[in-house]
This record gives C-alpha cells, structure tokens and sequence, in this order.
C-alpha cells in the first residue's frame, strides 16, 4: 500500500547508498559515452566484444517507439518520476534501494543523450555468435538493476 510512513522509515545510510550509486551510474556512463564521442579511435579495433558502431537511438530498446520522437523523452521522465514516487510511497525503496539507484541513474543518463543529441548513444555491437542491438552502458546497469531485483524478491519470496 502507498504510504508516506515509508519515506519516513529511510535511513540516511539507504539515502547516501542510493544517492551514490546514482550518480555513478549516471556520471561513469556520461563519461563513457564522452570519450565513446570524442577520443575513441572507429577504425580501431578496441571493443573486442564485437564490433563497433555509433548510433544515435531515437527509440528504446531495439529502436522501439522511435516513432514518438520528441514526446519520448517526456515520456522516460514522466516514467522515472512515477516510479521513484512509487518506490517512495511503498516499501520498494527499502528493499531495493541499491538497484533502484543505478536504474535510475542509468537511465537518466539515456535521457539526458536524447536532450543533448537527438537521441540515445549507443557504440557497442554485439555480433558473436549471434547478431544483437548496439547499446551502451547505461543499457547494461539498467540490465542488471532489473536481475538484481527480481533477484532480491525471489530471495525474500523463499524466505516466506
């Protein structure tokens, strides 16, 4: 149930974990992505995990809804709100405070590229073995945020 007792029952100990994780989330990725725009050598071969490329993702994952252009990143941040309230107002922060603030942070940092490019960096193509989407880091700590989570209410569901 959404209560405001639950923001009360924070510690400043989730908030410093949370709000640390955040921004590192957000800075490394920005970060990464700077030097994927600015010092990293394209005809090199240095991202041995496949291949390289450079894409500026107007959609989401594998380009979905890039047909909402502009509206999408209102959208991401309408979304992100909703879900940090949420997790605010219910015990979702208190149990998942640490993936909580690398998703958040993540995917901030996904829709920041979409304010200052036109759209999400991505530089990464996987095409070992089979062929996938290029993505970024970002993608990568919202990825495993999410296993992190599920992980987390599988654990607490055995325990009852």
């Amino acid at each position: 149930m959404l209560s405001i007792r639950h923001i009360k029952s924070i510690s400043k100990v989730q908030i410093l974990t949370f709000t640390l994780l955040f921004c590192l989330s957000l800075g490394l990725d920005q970060w990464v992505k700077y030097i994927m725009l600015n010092g990293f050598a394209w005809d090199s071969e240095a991202l041995s995990i496949g291949g390289r490329a450079l894409v500026y993702n107007t959609g989401v994952a594998f380009s979905m809804f890039s047909f909402l252009t502009e509206s999408l990143k209102y959208i991401q941040i309408l979304f992100l709100l909703t879900l940090l309230l949420f997790a605010l107002m219910s015990d979702f922060f208190l149990k998942h405070y640490i993936p909580l603030g690398i998703l958040l942070g993540s995917g901030l940092s996904n829709i920041l590229d979409r304010f200052m490019y036109g759209g999400v960096v991505d530089y990464v193509y996987w095409h070992y073995w089979f062929d996938f989407a290029i993505f970024n880091l970002a993608d990568v700590l919202i990825d495993v945020a999410v296993v992190m989570i599920i992980w987390q209410m599988l654990r607490e569901r055995k325990k009852h």
